[in-house]
């Protein structure tokens, strides 16, 4: 999942618009469909899992955060991940302070969050060796 914490000097409202324009101006759009980038061609977006870690490279965007084994192997198991980029920010979500469970499946959860969303079904790369 990929959002903003809405805490930029404009204000959360500039947040969600500076969010949906970065995501339409990579190909995405918000809430009407889900995106397979194996089939969908043009859209600059990769997820690469390796060593405990998935690194998420967007062109407004790179992050990498550390994955659970056990998500890291379903994740190569299935050959693809689910992403969902939020255009709603998630001011609770601070990067570095774990989010207990409730709180994460209230947020993945809502209908209103998920109709505001990009969602990208992304292949798993790995390092080649």
């Amino acid at each position: 999942m990929a959002y903003s914490l809405g805490d930029g000097r404009d204000g959360p409202e500039a947040g969600q618009q500076a969010m949906r324009t970065a995501l339409e101006t990579m190909g995405l759009s918000v809430g009407d469909r889900l995106f397979d980038l194996e089939k969908d061609a043009g859209i600059n977006a990769s997820l690469l899992v390796e060593g405990g870690s998935a690194v998420l490279s967007l062109p407004f965007l790179k992050v990498q955060c550390p994955v659970p084994d056990e998500w890291q192997a379903a994740a190569r198991e299935s050959g693809k991940v689910y992403l969902i980029c939020s255009v709603r920010p998630w001011p609770e979500a601070v990067p570095g302070r774990p989010v207990d469970e409730a709180r994460l499946r209230a947020f993945v959860s809502d209908e209103e969050m998920l109709g505001e969303s990009a969602h990208v079904l992304m292949p798993v790369r790995r390092i080649q060796g």
